[in-house]
């Protein structure tokens, strides 16, 4: 669990400091330029993630039982990750209409697909991993939103076919992950 706590505050550190320390980050920014930063940021993201998959995969070896979720959990949270995908995907998009309402939709992918995941997962380290990420996308979007509003950041309209890309995407995205790649990557089949 010593594995899984380090690489969440190493990883969501690094990526709060937008939110904790803007004025430093902009000042370091200045001082070592934006690809050095850019840099150094990378690697601390990178170990981070490192640690906390590796201290998760150990934590799910002996696992803390807190609460065992009901089985239609499992169904929620496939339902919930379809709107996590179509949420990341609508972040790439150009010109789609869930970007031009929300502005952040990454953020809100993150709270969805944490959220999924803490309903569909009773363990301690499923409520340390996934409830760490929601607090995080819950501070980090409302500080994006703070920063919109304080610039008067008006995000372009979506059209149709922006919009229809998107969802589409999406949704190829969400049947790949969880109908294949979620049992070969993290060796659950969330849906058989």
């Amino acid at each position: 669990m010593a594995l899984l706590i380090l690489g969440l505050i190493l990883f969501l550190g690094v990526h709060s400091t937008r939110i904790m320390a803007d004025g430093w980050r902009t000042q370091m920014i200045a001082k070592v330029g934006e690809k050095p930063w850019k840099g150094v940021y990378a690697l601390l993201s990178l170990a981070g993630f490192v640690l906390l998959v590796w201290g998760y995969g150990l934590a799910r070896q002996s696992p803390v039982l807190l609460w065992t979720p009901p089985a239609g959990m499992r169904h929620l949270a496939a339902l919930l990750m379809l709107l996590s995908f179509i949420l990341l995907v609508a972040t790439y998009v150009p010109r789609n209409a869930i970007k031009a309402t929300v502005h952040h939709p990454m953020l809100l992918s993150v709270k969805v697909w944490a959220l999924a995941h803490l309903l569909a997962n009773g363990t301690l380290a499923g409520a340390v991993l996934f409830g760490a990420f929601l607090v995080w996308a819950v501070c980090c979007f409302k500080a994006a939103r703070g920063r919109d509003r304080a610039a008067q950041t008006v995000y372009p309209p979506g059209t149709a076919t922006g919009t229809a890309i998107t969802m589409a995407v999406g949704l190829v995205a969400w049947a790949g992950f969880a109908f294949w790649a979620h049992g070969v990557l993290i060796g659950v089949r969330p849906l058989g």
